[in-house]
């Protein structure tokens, strides 16, 4: 049988960037390379497309030297790649793609787009689930509907900070401090911060803004982080637990990516009933969201209650050797190698 052809994505503009071409390497390499020809598309932090020819070259930062323009066209005629070299163009076809893409421009339903207008199956959440989940603020508005416990909030709008007075009443009123203070839509904790008083929550809003137009204030749920991998198409299933113990006072990117005392638990010890209780919340999550082949779902288990808290849902969670997605999988047996296999077939099923 010959060879499919998978396009692999990542960079992009995001935040993640640099993340997203960790997450990469690491996919590309656990690509059956029997049953697929990879392509790799990598995309500077301002926007440009470039051929990538290599694994290597990804982990060496080479790819971006790159002189060859790679166009995916929404036509659905050419299902494939456009390459530009100087006046000679290239069109390569494309079976299936692999945005291995975080956060804006990536994870948000943008690229998904551009799959689904050119005709290009791919691995993941569809255009809808990506955009609602990558948006802190409308995946609430989902969770609240469903009636799962998450923390209260406060939005605020970017062009509302004119008015800070105002905007610091409202959350005040709301919620006591600390507080947590993200960017609507950014991921791998990007301009997220903790804010203990006005002053602060002041510093907070502002640095939120310089990621995203929409900001949401979060009241502090105190209790231990705790993540479920799900998996699935028409069917789905969930992972067991893990846990995170972060080396700082929250999970920023800091200690997610560059602090080696931050550290992962698979199958941490839990009271009684939590672990099915957080892959069935799980789930449900992933179900009312409309998500499709993959997604990481977190939660708190409050210290004082016992109470599992929703966090945030990650529709491409990072795929990084330290990534929890993987290794949650790779604890129930499933290594790299069959879990990327599987998530390129669930593309493949999404429209039959």
């Amino acid at each position: 049988m010959s060879k499919k052809n998978i396009a692999v994505l990542f960079g992009g503009r995001s935040s993640e960037h640099d993340v997203s071409c960790v997450s990469a390497a690491c996919i590309a390499s656990n690509i059956d390379t029997d049953k697929y020809d990879i392509h790799l598309i990598g995309i500077t932090k301002d926007g440009r497309w470039l051929k990538t020819d290599s694994i290597d070259d990804i982990k060496s930062g080479k790819w971006e030297e790159s002189t060859t323009t790679a166009v995916i066209s929404p036509d659905t005629s050419h299902k494939g790649i456009l390459y530009i070299d100087g006046d000679k163009i290239t069109r390569q076809p494309i079976d299936v793609a692999f945005p291995a893409l975080h956060g804006l421009y990536g994870e948000d339903g943008t690229v998904q787009g551009l799959f689904t207008l050119a005709g290009i199956p791919y691995v993941g959440c569809g255009v809808v689930s990506s955009g609602i989940t990558m948006d802190k603020f409308f995946t609430k508005v989902v969770v609240d509907e469903i009636g799962i416990r998450q923390a209260q909030y406060v939005p605020v709008r970017r062009h509302e900070l004119s008015d800070l007075d105002h905007c610091v009443a409202r959350v005040e009123a709301k919620l006591n401090y600390p507080v947590f203070v993200k960017p609507s839509n950014a991921g791998s904790s990007q301009g997220v911060s903790k804010a203990h008083d006005k002053d602060e929550l002041i510093t907070s809003l502002i640095l939120a803004a310089r990621h995203d137009s929409k900001i949401l204030v979060e009241e502090t749920i105190v209790g231990r982080e705790i993540e479920c991998a799900v998996i699935g198409g028409k069917n789905f299933d969930a992972s067991g637990v893990g846990e995170i113990l972060a080396a700082a006072d929250f999970y920023d990117y800091e200690a997610k990516y560059n602090n080696a005392d931050s550290k992962t638990i698979i199958d941490p010890s839990l009271p009684d009933g939590k672990v099915a209780e957080i892959r069935h919340k799980a789930l449900e999550i992933f179900k009312a969201v409309d998500g499709y082949g993959l997604s990481r779902v977190d939660f708190f288990l409050e210290n004082e209650t016992n109470e599992v808290v929703f966090n945030e849902i990650n529709t491409l969670p990072g795929f990084t050797p330290i990534s929890m997605y993987p290794m949650l999988w790779e604890a129930r047996g499933i290594d790299k190698k069959v879990l990327v296999d599987k998530l390129i077939d669930l593309a493949f099923e999404r429209n039959n």
